[in-house]
């Protein structure tokens, strides 16, 4: 029926889970499903086969030759990351709640989950929610006025969907980040271009300008930027020239701005991939989540919605205090606990509870630490360690854990690891998901341990993409 590498122009006719569009090639056998990443029902696109199977196959996008009807255009610059940046939030949320729903039907078999659903909780913000964002800088450019590749160019912005050596110029807001760093960031890109060094060449490993990296506080409305380069024509550089324009610019606006020289051959702005040293200003930027202070360095992990992450922590903390349950004297455990958010805030919520945070993360562990300082509580723990050999080191835990808060990474739990989890036998998990796929696969095998589901909601932590999560109480029978 189809190839791989062929490309093929198609109708998308439906979704799925994921964000993956499907169209439908017939035959005298039945329909040939096509699952599309980031279509959209309505749209024509042009796309290249990537996985060919039995009965369906993986496609790339390529491009949108047709929008959907359900789209509407605004003037934000569409880029690679918020594929449905057109599409009414009300229409991508009525989608997301059903596909997801029926992901924990066919992978969990809970077949009453439209009964134990409880809530699909919106994001504040719809638009300029995200507190970080990394731009790219490339010498090959897709230009998007003529469809067309150039090369010896100076692009900054966003890959090419599909492309890991190309990069769209942002233009224009995305209507993702900060919309004053955005309208700036062509004037920036000019500025940089003067300075006679090239952008990177993916393909050659070689250039100067690799990547900007912008983290926001809401809370402070600062921007802590990372610029980072390769060595190769550092001293020609004039690194306090680029931050004397960002400070005429911006003026207090900027916290701290940092120079990171990478000259590893792996496309990725990880600081640890180099040497970084601060030009002016701080190292970090502060942000408050439901009255808590975090301090937050460039590579902290912490909620990339930080308003929408409040909905999603009060939403996990009240399943926590579930028909009356107070936690009194109790220890909670919180595994794969990051920077410790939720512990923190349950620990605010009833002082005579004992929190206890694992998660393998080290620099993680240590934010935690120095937040819960910085927020005067001492009724929590924070330990690095891997979770699954945490809970073989300290079987002292077994049957004293009556309340666990899970929060896995998008793989989800290891087998081995979840079923140590449930040899603590705690009575109330409360288990926080940015996959739901996994958190239906992990269901499963709760449920078959002596856990019911009791209720779920869902929250769109990131309107214009496929991404979505989930909270989910679970007690023991």
């Amino acid at each position: 029926m189809v190839n791989r590498g062929e490309e093929l122009e198609v109708t998308i006719s439906d979704f799925a889970f994921g964000g993956k569009g499907i169209a439908r090639l017939s035959s005298e056998k039945g329909d040939y499903v096509l699952f599309v990443q980031n279509a959209f029902p309505g749209q024509k696109v042009l796309v290249r086969v990537t996985k060919k199977r039995k009965k369906h196959a993986e496609c790339n996008l390529l491009s949108v030759l047709e929008r959907s009807p359900m789209e509407k255009m605004n003037d934000y610059q569409e880029i690679s990351g918020a594929p449905f940046i057109f599409v009414p939030v009300e229409i991508q949320e009525n989608y997301k709640k059903e596909v997801t729903l029926h992901v924990y039907r066919k992978l969990g078999n809970i077949k009453n989950i439209k009964e134990l659903f409880d809530e699909m909780i919106s994001s504040p913000s719809h638009y300029f929610y995200r507190n970080k964002m990394e731009y790219s800088f490339s010498s090959i450019e897709h230009e998007l006025e003529t469809d067309s590749e150039k090369d010896d160019a100076f692009a900054l912005g966003f890959k090419r969907r599909g492309t890991w050596w190309k990069v769209e110029s942002l233009n224009k807001p995305s209507g993702m980040f900060d919309v004053e760093w955005e309208t700036f960031i062509k004037t920036f890109r000019e500025f940089l271009k003067d300075t006679g060094l090239p952008a990177w060449h993916p393909p050659r490993k070689e250039g100067f300008f690799r990547h900007i990296v912008v983290r926001k506080s809401f809370y402070e409305d600062k921007l802590l930027i990372n610029l980072v380069t390769s060595s190769q024509g550092k001293d020609r550089f004039k690194i306090q020239e680029v931050g004397d324009f960002l400070q005429k610019h911006f003026g207090h606006r900027i916290a701290g701005f940092q120079h990171t020289i990478n000259d590893n051959v792996a496309d990725r702005a990880k600081i640890e991939n180099g040497a970084t040293h601060l030009v002016f200003g701080k190292n970090v930027v502060e942000e408050h989540l439901l009255g808590l202070r975090f301090e937050i360095s460039m590579e902290s992990f912490f909620q990339t919605n930080p308003k929408s992450a409040e909905l999603l922590y009060t939403k996990a903390i009240d399943y926590v205090f579930d028909e009356g349950n107070t936690l009194d004297n109790e220890v909670v455990m919180d595994l794969f606990c990051g920077t410790g958010t939720i512990g923190q805030l349950l620990a605010v919520k009833n002082p005579s509870v004992q929190i206890v945070g694992v998660d393998i993360v080290e620099e993680a562990i240590e934010d935690a630490k120095r937040n819960a300082l910085k927020n005067n509580l001492s009724n929590v723990e924070f330990i690095a360690s891997d979770v699954g050999k945490f809970l073989y080191n300290f079987p002292n835990y077994k049957g004293k854990i009556k309340t666990l808060v899970l929060d896995p990474p998008r793989a989800g739990i290891a087998p081995k690891t979840l079923l140590k989890v449930i040899s603590l036998s705690a009575k109330r998990i409360v288990y926080i998901s940015c996959n739901p796929s996994t958190q239906a696969r992990d269901a499963e095998t709760l449920i078959s341990a002596g856990y019911t589901m009791k209720k779920i909601s869902l929250v769109d932590q990131f309107p214009h993409t496929s991404h979505i999560e989930a909270v989910a109480l679970f007690e023991r029978v």
